[in-house]
């Protein structure tokens, strides 16, 4: 039988003005918002729905502002009755889908991505880090220039596997750069560096990693009722036990999405759902592979119209 995927979108997806359709026309939605606010005892709604942007796209302020928009998107999209068979995010994501799957409660992924944004934010000096895409060279080329230029003192690594031809480096400022140079002599077609505040999943977050597990450690985390295809290792995970050792070694290690889609894939889904604002994640899958069916989800209209889309293939 086909089956279903819930898909979460990570840092990058955000929006000023996220969600606030929903929440203005449906109290249960807005409740998330306010949840958040006294969880977080900031005005982290006002922000969402009236920015500034710049203030927004702080790490620190766009983790919990994208999950919180996402887990109140799901709740309302939840009233259709459809269900998923597996849920993944990316990056940041990740969080949101193991909410979705109940191993994490609302408040406490809320106040985990305010940390964890706190930790990133605050483990490499500013100016010191970066990431830039990588487009069009194979993963095994890339792999071996960025352990190449790592080798010869400056740390680069693979960060993002996002869709064929498309891969995210991150390191130190000078091994970004050197990385980037060095793939396009062999081949790459482009280097867009990233406007980051941060080299996410690089060896540089260790520091992060090492805090996020302090604040882990006093977390419950229960065991999955859907099963979690986690960033780090492109597998459906539904352990309790190993769900924060996963999310302390995914700060940096590289988020493999495009292995994680081809496993849903393989586990027999068909139809992917991207919950939360934009469709970064729908345009990796349809470059992933053409043929599965992929809705995305991030207002009252584009629910609605999912929502009839499914029902009609029912029948």
């Amino acid at each position: 039988m086909s089956k279903i995927a819930f898909v979460f979108p990570g840092q990058g997806s955000q929006s000023v003005g996220m969600g606030k359709d929903l929440a203005e026309n449906h109290p249960e939605v807005m409740d998330y918002f306010v949840k958040a606010d006294s969880t977080l005892n900031t005005p982290l709604s006002k922000l969402i729905f009236e920015g500034p942007k710049e203030e927004l796209t702080l790490t620190i302020n766009t983790q919990p502002a994208l999950l919180t928009t996402s887990i109140a998107i799901l709740d309302f999209f939840g009233k259709s009755g459809v269900k998923a068979d597996f849920v993944a995010g990316h990056s940041l994501g990740e969080y949101t889908a193991l909410i979705a799957s109940g191993a994490l409660s609302f408040e406490e992924g809320v106040r985990l991505v305010r940390k964890r944004g706190e930790f990133m934010e605050n483990a490499v000096p500013a100016g010191e880090g970066s990431m830039a895409a990588v487009l069009g060279l194979d993963r095994e080329i890339l792999a071996t220039v960025t352990a190449e230029v790592t080798d010869s003192g400056f740390p680069v690594s693979l960060a993002n596997l996002n869709c064929p031809g498309q891969i995210v480096i991150s390191g130190s400022k000078e091994g970004v750069l050197l990385a980037g140079a060095k793939a396009k002599e062999a081949g790459a077609k482009r280097v867009l560096p990233l406007d980051v505040s941060g080299p996410f999943h690089s060896i540089l977050m260790k520091p992060a990693a090492a805090q996020l597990r302090e604040v882990l450690d006093g977390i419950e985390m229960k065991d999955a009722s859907i099963p979690v295809v986690v960033n780090v290792s492109a597998k459906p995970i539904s352990s309790a036990a190993k769900f924060k050792d996963l999310l302390i070694e995914q700060l940096y290690s590289p988020v493999l999405w495009e292995d994680s889609v081809l496993k849903m894939i393989d586990l027999g889904v068909e139809t992917f759902i991207e919950i939360g604002p934009g469709k970064v994640l729908s345009g990796l899958i349809k470059k992933i592979d053409k043929s599965v069916k992929i809705y995305s989800v991030g207002n009252e209209e584009s629910c609605i119209a999912v929502m009839n889309a499914l029902k009609e293939e029912k029948q």
